[in-house]
C-alpha cells in the first residue's frame, strides 16, 4: 500500500553546541518514527554556528553549515528555526528575525525571555508563526543519550505547520 506523505519540514538549527547536537541526533535517529507517526518527516537541512568545521564535522556532508545565522533566517527554504545559540546579544535580534521571516521558532533560552522588554511574545506584535518556548529547563532538549524523544510534541509542531 502507498502512503502519501506531505514534503518534509525544512529545519535549521541555531547553533550546534553540547544541546544543539543533542537535538540534532534525536531527529535523525527518529526520522522514521516522526514519518510514519506524523506523515511528515523533518528534516534538518542547515546549521549555523561560529565554528564551521567543527559543525560539519558533527552533521556530515548532507547539511549546509554556514556560520551567519542571520543567512539561515532569511533563507526561504527553511521553515522552522530552532535556537540553541544561548544568551541574550545574538539572540536578541535572530528571534525577533525569524518571526519577522515567518518561521516557526523553537527556543529554550531563558536569558533572552528574562530580559525587560521585546522579545517577549511575538504573538503579540500579531505574528502568525507558532513559538515554543518550554516553562522549565527540564522541558527544554537535554543532549545526552538519554534524550526522550517527544513524538506527541513534534506531531503537534507538524500540524501547526500544515
Amino acid at each position: 500500500m502507498t502512503t502519501n506523505h506531505l514534503a518534509p519540514i525544512h529545519v535549521a538549527i541555531l547553533g550546534i553546541g553540547t544541546v544543539g547536537s543533542g537535538v540534532f541526533n534525536v531527529l535523525l535517529r527518529n526520522q522514521e518514527e516522526i514519518l510514519r507517526r506524523a506523515g511528515r518527516s523533518i528534516v534538518v537541512t542547515c546549521v549555523a554556528d561560529l565554528d564551521v568545521a567543527r559543525a560539519q564535522t558533527l552533521v556530515g556532508e548532507g547539511v549546509k553549515v554556514v556560520n551567519d545565522a542571520r543567512a539561515v533566517i532569511s533563507d526561504p527554504e527553511i521553515d522552522i528555526v530552532v535556537e540553541l545559540i544561548g544568551g541574550y546579544t545574538l539572540t536578541k535580534d535572530l528571534v525577533p528575525g525569524a518571526t519577522d521571516a515567518s518561521k516557526h521558532l523553537v527556543t529554550a533560552n531563558k536569558a533572552l525571555f528574562a530580559a525587560p522588554g521585546p522579545p517577549r511574545d511575538l504573538r503579540q506584535q500579531g505574528k502568525s508563526v507558532q513559538q515554543e518556548y518550554p516553562e522549565t529547563a527540564d522541558e527544554a532538549f537535554v543532549a545526552s543519550g538519554n534524550c526522550r524523544f517527544d513524538t506527541a510534541a513534534v506531531q503537534q509542531l507538524l500540524e501547526r505547520c500544515r
